[in-house]
């Protein structure tokens, strides 16, 4: 039986939420991102761009690399045409370049028509601080960024919906029965446990159960292959480049699992999915179990039309959008 403090807990968790509903006012975004590796981030990114519910003030780059990551980002803002959004550089982990190294080399961060901020942590806690609104703050890496910002400051909680791409409940990788240690929360547990157990306006999360499934075929790849439109050529310059440096079935033919897409439609709606409240604990082998007594967190646990959901993400990316169209 829930206890009735914890039932409050849990009525809280899902009551303060963003408002992306056509014809509202656009949700100003900051997204902190590990761009750069799988390249989900990418699709993400892109994604963001074409969705007129929301308003993306800045991309954060996190973990490892974190100027390489940040050359990606802005190099894909500016030919995007959305120099408008900032660019912060993350915690530097590490001088390793992955798999888009060759779609920004001779590229410098300093060539970025918008604004850089070599201090991302303090740049993120600035825009939150300043923010008139409430920020809506997606995560789709680990989380060594955010841990350190509520450090620096912890009222940024009180002034954030956090959504994540994190966590493993009830199935696994390529939708295992069996539960995994999920790559964003085992990269870095302690941070994520952290950000998991910040008092933010509302947390939600789409673990692999829902986001471990989304992967594009057939014709409503195709679309996105084929388009003429800016952001999908985009994406699809760096598939190409990433799919031959992680030996990727050939990028003509199907998209590799868009784990990180999830996470942006979280951003602004829940339609197609079951979002519901489930106290998570991040164990230090990085697991995501349901115990009583942790924190709650509105989490995206299966699908109510995945195919629908593919399809908007098709249609926004193609012909959605400033940058779809």
């Amino acid at each position: 039986m829930v206890h009735s403090g914890f039932a409050l807990s849990l009525a809280v968790a899902g009551a303060l939420a963003p408002t992306g509903e056509p014809g509202n006012k656009p949700i100003p975004v900051i997204l902190d991102t590990d761009i750069g590796g799988d390249i989900d981030d990418t699709w993400a990114l892109g994604f963001l761009l074409c969705c007129p519910e929301v308003d993306l003030k800045m991309v954060v780059s996190d973990t490892g690399n974190t100027e390489y990551r940040a050359r990606i980002a802005a190099r894909f803002l500016q030919l995007a045409g959305r120099s408008d959004v900032a660019v912060g550089v993350g915690i530097r982990q590490s001088d390793e370049e992955q798999g888009q190294a060759e779609w920004v080399r001779g590229y410098a961060l300093g060539s970025y028509p918008g604004n850089v901020h070599t201090d991302g942590v303090a740049a993120l806690v600035r825009a939150i601080m300043d923010s008139a609104e409430p920020v809506t703050l997606v995560c789709i890496g680990p989380m060594p960024n955010i841990a350190r910002a509520l450090e620096i400051e912890p009222r940024i909680a009180g002034r954030c919906h956090f959504v994540g791409m994190h966590g493993s409940v009830y199935l696994g990788y390529n939708g295992s029965p069996t539960p995994a240690p999920e790559c964003n929360v085992v990269s870095d547990a302690a941070a994520c446990r952290a950000v998991f157990e910040a008092p933010w306006l509302s947390k939600t999360i789409t673990p692999l159960d829902t986001c471990g499934l989304v992967q594009l075929k057939g014709d409503l790849y195709a679309k996105v292959h084929d388009s003429d439109a800016l952001v999908p050529k985009l994406i699809m310059e760096n598939y190409r480049v990433w799919a031959k440096v992680n030996n990727w079935a050939d990028p003509g033919v199907e998209s590799s699992v868009l784990f990180d897409t999830v996470a942006a439609w979280l951003s602004f709606s829940h339609e197609y999915l079951r979002v519901r409240p489930l106290p998570i604990r991040v164990t230090d082998d990085g697991y995501t179990k349901v115990e009583e007594g942790a924190p709650p967190i509105r989490s995206a646990i299966e699908w109510r039309d995945r195919e629908a959901y593919q399809a908007a993400l098709v249609e926004r990316l193609t012909g959605g959008g400033p940058g779809g169209r």
